[in-house]
């Protein structure tokens, strides 16, 4: 008996061992700290107090010497200090985050110090209402005071300070911890040198209010809820996993329901004509509350979700963009287009308020068919776009030259875009200057512009991997459709806009060109010549749509929904009160202007127009 159990403990640690791996941080201790002592009692916003308060954290790789490398890991509402790692060498689960911390991975700890805190409130060793009251010697239970995540967010800056942090090169969380990121941003500015916030919202919407109510609502209707004071072996389970329960549906999409479990039956391909659970979505549920149940508290799930519902900064601080007015750290704000629970919508109120206030922001809604966790679910490319934005905010001088390594990029260059057209417009922008590329791709262009003239760039991309290519460049780049306009730009923000070579492919470009004019004293237009020589001869000798150099796409795999020349942008210029001041008809290849009939020999076509 002895034996048997002495191999089945050592199978145990070789499988442990085994799933460490080499990129692995390795085994992690969760460490506590106090910081809060009767002394100087922490002050809430709800006005009380706090005489003690334990922080339970995790820490991976090391502070470099400049102490310019600290990456702050805020986790969601159920996640904790281990986000990383393993906490023992039998253990068969790593952190919550694994996939994204380590040496080599995205978050890479070989470069980066990172650091995860269990947030106030919670149940994994910070103190919160399951820790014991210093005053009666009990747990706190209902007993403990309602806190907020400004609460929490000052407990982490408590939390830093004791343990020698000066600052910090990034904040990164996803759901409730991109709300912690926000806080972060607004309340120590100069702490903070990017925040990264990710599937998470500036308040919560009346829905989301709603689900958490009936949550709590199912947890304090559980007969053995107790008023809060439980004993662990006879608590409110069911009602805590209800409430689980009803949150996990928020945080799937019905795409990936429908995928993963359809009307699939556990076992039977006929109905049971019960109320037990018989289709793989209720069973699923089952067990996603059964094992919330066994790893969390109930109490904490009712301060925390409450935490959640006051987090609103427009009722804090006057509006979204107040809140943010004077935040210095780079943005990377990430959202997902199935996530329902905080839509793009509210991550793009976000970025507009930064962009209101001239902030240094990029944005990028993921295709993920998961919901809203796709943030713990999409580890490539929400770790592609993480690792460099970090990259380019810790060593922006090593990214500058970037080259975009995407094929597809590659492709459209070849097909869509040549250096002459690059060189000329960059000619055309001042030094010093603010300028918006429309449609910027990889971002070579303003990554040209920001070395060579020492521009205020910003762009806007619809691509999702060539905006990769751009956060990489250590570029802001907001992820829209521009045919939804430019509203979010005051007018005259930019000294010059740029169109390059997408002129053609928009659906209203009348509105796009006048939103470009109305934020730009400037626009610098380019787009290939449709009436070049090449076209009209082959739609002339061979009576089909023309394939050329500079056009080389065929009728049904064309970008190009408008065919324009010189003298369409020219008459289109005089109808909607435009002032042409420049017009450079191009070769492709050739810097040199055509001067002899341009509408008949140019490829392309740069103009700079303003409004009259």
């Amino acid at each position: 008996m002895g034996v048997s159990l002495y191999n089945a403990v050592f199978i145990d640690i070789l499988i442990g061992m085994a799933q460490i791996g080499k990129n692995s941080v390795g085994i992690v201790k969760t460490q506590t700290i106090r910081v809060v002592d009767k002394e100087v009692p922490l002050k809430l916003d709800c006005g009380k107090r706090l005489a003690l308060v334990d922080v339970a954290y995790e820490t991976y790789g090391s502070l470099n010497e400049a102490g310019d490398n600290a990456v702050l890991i805020c986790h969601a509402l159920s996640g904790g200090a281990h986000v990383a790692g393993y906490n023992s060498e039998s253990d068969s689960k790593p952190g919550w985050w694994d996939e994204q911390i380590g040496p080599g991975k995205h978050i890479d700890t070989n470069k980066y110090f990172v650091i995860c805190s269990n947030f106030l409130g919670s149940c994994y060793g910070t103190t919160g209402p399951c820790s014991i009251n210093p005053e009666t010697g009990k747990p706190y239970g209902l007993d403990f005071p309602i806190i907020t995540i400004a609460d929490m967010v000052r407990v982490q800056k408590l939390f830093l300070d004791k343990i020698g942090i000066k600052q910090l090169l990034a904040v990164i969380g996803g759901s409730m911890g991109g709300m912690q990121v926000l806080q972060w941003a607004i309340e120590y500015p100069d702490f903070v040198k990017a925040a990264l916030p990710i599937a998470t919202t500036s308040h919560l919407g009346a829905q989301s209010i709603a689900f958490d109510a009936v949550g709590r609502n199912a947890i304090t209707a559980d007969p053995n809820f107790a008023e809060g004071q439980y004993t662990g072996d006879n608590g409110p389970d069911r009602g805590l996993s209800i409430a689980r329960m009803i949150g996990h549906i928020t945080y799937l999409s019905e795409q990936g329901m429908r995928e993963k479990f359809g009307r699939e039956l556990r076992n039977a391909n006929d109905y049971s004509y019960d109320f037990d659970s018989e289709f793989s979505v209720e069973t699923y549920l089952d067990h996603q509350g059964q094992s919330f149940v066994e790893r969390f508290d109930a109490n904490s799930y009712l301060y925390i979700t409450k935490a959640m519902d006051y987090f609103d900064l427009s009722k804090n601080y006057g509006s979204t963009k107040q809140a943010l007015a004077d935040v210095k750290s780079r943005f990377l704000v990430l959202s997902f287009a199935s996530d329902w629970l905080f839509t793009p919508a509210e991550a793009e109120e976000i970025v507009d308020a930064l962009i209101a206030n001239k902030k240094d922001v990029s944005y990028c809604n993921v295709a993920s068919p998961y919901g809203h966790d796709a943030f713990l679910l999409e580890p490539e490319i929400v770790g592609t776009l993480i690792s460099g934005f970090l990259e380019a905010t810790h060593r922006p001088a090593a990214n500058k030259g970037a080259k975009a390594a995407s094929k597809k990029w590659n492709h459209i260059e070849q097909g869509r875009r040549s250096r002459v057209d690059y060189e000329l417009i960059e000619s055309l922008v001042e030094p010093d200057s603010r300028v918006l590329d429309v449609g910027c791709g990889d971002g070579e262009l303003l990554a040209a512009l920001t070395e060579g003239k020492n521009i205020k760039g910003e762009g806007i991309e619809f691509d999702q991997e060539l905006i990769i290519a751009s956060v990489k460049r250590g570029l802001p780049i907001i992820q829209r459709d521009i045919e939804r306009g430019l509203s979010n730009y005051a007018d005259k923000s930019f000294d010059t806009v740029i169109l390059s070579q997408t002129l053609q492919t928009l659906k209203n470009p009348k509105k796009v060109f006048q939103e470009m004019l109305r934020v730009g004293r400037k626009v610098v237009v380019s787009f290939p010549n449709f009436a070049n020589w090449r076209c009209r001869s082959q739609l002339f000798f061979a009576g089909k749509a023309p394939v050329t150099r500079g056009l080389p796409f065929t009728w049904h795999n064309s970008p190009n929904i408008h065919f324009l020349s010189l003298k369409d942008f020219d008459e289109f210029c005089e109808k909607i009160g435009v002032r042409i001041e420049k017009k450079i008809a191009l070769h492709r290849n050739r810097p040199s202007p055509i001067k002899f009939a341009p509408n008949l020999f140019a490829e392309q076509v740069i103009y700079v127009t303003s409004k009259e």
